[in-house]
């Protein structure tokens, strides 16, 4: 701790209540917005650190939407806040309001494996070489995400299951589809493609994150291996 007189830095306070530590251990609504600020701030003033300038930059303007309304000029009576903080915090509230106007995000849902197809075939269609694709899902099957593994040549796009996982598990996914091209355009399982596909669906149990279908994709054809009732164990779930 800093003795009397010294500048209080926050890097001086106890681990356990600096704003930039608890954010990374309780994450951001654990913190309050002073603290929130303080960290947009970074640093305070010559005499007081973040934490105190962001504290009464609160108590002049009383609630974070009037603060929101500064001006530049009204931020900068503050003391430890001069022009380029000034616009951090005006830069910070505008991404805010911007994010509030969005929208309502939608999401594909995947009911049957017509509804995967219409998301990958037109885009595979005419690929040159083979790509292997994951569509990562949440436990309402909407497709939260898409991830390109591998990208391989003329007749093949190797991929191993710990693969696969490993990007279902970084995306927090509930289940998978996954998805490959035949350049050649015809979508016709190959021995190894039923082969991955068992492989994946015992992996998906064994970690419980089921792999709910393989597509293949050829010109403007596809093939469910779920719907041909192949490389699928009776224990997996169905893909709606």
């Amino acid at each position: 701790m800093a003795l009397d007189g010294e500048r209080l830095r926050i890097k001086d306070l106890p681990a356990d209540i600096r704003p930039r530590e608890r954010f990374l251990r309780q994450g951001p609504a654990a913190l309050s917005s002073a603290e929130l600020l303080a960290l947009v701030l970074s640093t305070g003033g010559r005499a007081r650190n973040a934490l105190e300038v962001a504290t009464e930059l609160m108590g002049k303007h009383g609630t974070l939407d009037r603060l929101a309304s500064a001006t530049p000029g009204e931020l900068t009576q503050t003391r430890g806040v001069g022009e380029v903080k000034a616009l951090h915090l005006l830069a910070a509230f505008e991404l805010g309001r911007r994010l509030r106007g969005l929208p309502p995000r939608t999401r594909p849902v995947i009911r049957r494996p017509s509804d995967a197809a219409a998301l990958v075939v037109d885009e595979l269609r005419f690929c040159e070489t083979e790509r292997f694709w994951v569509l990562l899902l949440n436990t309402r099957h909407e497709v939260v995400d898409r991830i390109e593994l591998t990208r391989g040549g003329l007749a093949s796009s190797p991929v191993h299951p710990r693969e696969v996982f490993r990007a279902a598990v970084r995306g927090g996914a509930a289940a998978v589809i996954v998805v490959h091209n035949h350049p050649s355009g015809d979508p016709s399982p190959s021995r190894t493609d039923v082969a991955l596909t068992r492989r994946l669906d015992r992996a998906g149990r064994v970690v419980g994150i089921p792999v709910l279908d393989h597509l293949v994709v050829g010109d403007g054809r596809y093939v469910s291996l779920r719907e041909r009732g192949v490389a699928f164990g009776s224990a997996a779930g169905d893909a709606r």
